[in-house]
């Protein structure tokens, strides 16, 4: 609940700011706006986090208890992780004694939006998920969990996550190259249109990958399918730190350690961000799909 809760709110600040990008309204030479109205978008999207997440819970029939958990987990997991190597990698610049550095006031200015902003956000999105009904499962889950068959070595999680991600991954592979040249080259991106078309093939890939999976998972008796369906389309961002991997050595010219940190620290982020957005859309379509063709089974 808390991954797909965290991944609606990178799914909206990226489609809100593709919205604006696309409107001309934000522009690829002023670097400082586009990101300022990502975090400022990240931290106002922690409503959709929060009311996704509870309505998660109440689907796994969480109780008081597990729905305050569930929501301090939304809340801090992920952007706490986040802020964590951001922070440790500006102590290494502060340390090379870098102009590059993020001031000490940004930092503040950062945690108060967190605080200020995302927390409540996510506590009120939660509360108004949590006072909607249920949503309605079309059959009784049996309180006894029956025996699961010997599963193939195809059949594994592990490796149907791992294939499943090569789609998703190369659905994104041409614009991946352009973005990690705009961030680490400092080129210009101004084909907002095109990448606006890659996402949501990137979407409808995730939700039919993640489908196509959990249905394999469900014919072969195996019905703990909530994780594979998260992976099935999530593990693509492990291609992506591959080929972050890739484009370091034969792209970049970077022999400091301080900036190979700062690469892969960053890139690290990126790639966990990926996978929240792809997961999720993937759990979604996954759990929409297995409620609808256990509502299409007459049980007497």
């Amino acid at each position: 609940a808390v991954s797909v809760g965290s991944g609606i709110q990178v799914l909206g600040m990226s489609v809100v700011t593709l919205f604006f990008a696309v409107l001309g309204l934000l522009s690829p030479a002023h670097r400082g706006s586009l990101l300022q109205s990502m975090m400022l978008l990240f931290t106002l999207m922690g409503i959709l986090a929060g009311y996704t997440s509870a309505r998660f819970c109440k689907v796994f029939e969480g109780d008081e208890g597990r729905w305050k958990f569930t929501t301090l987990m939304t809340a801090f997991l992920y952007p706490g992780l986040f802020f964590t190597i951001f922070f440790l990698l500006n102590l290494c610049i502060w340390g090379e004694k870098s102009s590059g550095a993020v001031p000490f006031t940004t930092m503040f200015a950062l945690l108060v939006l967190w605080f200020g902003v995302s927390v409540p956000l996510v506590f009120f999105g939660a509360y108004a998920g949590f006072r909607k009904p249920a949503i309605e499962l079309p059959v009784k889950v049996s309180a006894i969990p029956r025996a699961i068959p010997e599963q193939a070595w195809f059949s594994q999680p592990l490796f149907t996550s791992l294939v499943g991600g090569i789609l998703p991954f190369g659905a994104i592979f041409t614009e991946l190259f352009f973005i990690m040249s705009s961030i680490w080259l400092h080129q210009f991106y101004y084909l907002f249109g095109f990448l606006a078309l890659v996402l949501v093939i990137l979407l409808v890939t995730c939700a039919e990958i993640s489908i196509a999976l959990t249905y394999f998972q469900l014919t072969a008796e195996d019905y703990t399918w909530w994780w594979t369906s998260f992976f099935a389309s999530g593990s693509s961002a492990v291609y992506v730190f591959l080929y972050s991997v890739l484009y370091f050595s034969s792209r970049l010219q970077i022999d400091k350690i301080v900036s190979t940190l700062l690469y892969f620290g960053y890139m690290f982020i990126i790639s966990t961000l990926f996978m929240l957005l792809t997961g999720s859309i993937g759990t979604l379509a996954a759990f929409f799909f297995v409620r609808a063709i256990y509502g299409s089974i007459k049980v007497d």
